[in-house]
């Protein structure tokens, strides 16, 4: 029974004691600054041209007008790329976007 009391004590006292406990709120706030304009530059943003034929399906992407990699997906088998790796306008294949290095890394601490 004197633990009951105990507990129902403590509970009645625990909202008086969490409203003092709340900091005093500044009262020289200064509204926050607007926002800088932010203006989209397109010609940074990947532009993509998707060609159909037949059942193939070519897209061309391109940044600043220039043409750096083409992705073909044919009817039958696993789409490539062809990616222009040195900006020279000669295309290498891949057939997939993973350059297959793998960095070394290593466990320093663990928990």
């Amino acid at each position: 029974m004197r633990r009951l009391l105990i507990l129902l004590s403590f509970c009645l006292a625990l909202p008086a004691y969490a409203e003092d406990a709340q900091p005093a709120k500044p009262k020289d706030l200064q509204p926050l600054p607007a926002p800088p304009n932010m203006v989209d530059q397109p010609d940074l943003e990947p532009q993509v041209t998707i060609v159909q034929r037949g059942k193939e399906k070519i897209e061309e992407h391109r940044v600043n007008g220039r043409l750096y990699m083409i992705k073909v997906t044919p009817p039958i088998g696993a789409p490539y790329y062809l990616v222009d790796y040195r900006g020279d306008g000669k295309f290498a294949r891949q057939d997939n976007l993973d350059a297959g290095i793998r960095v070394p890394m290593w466990v320093i601490f663990s928990f």
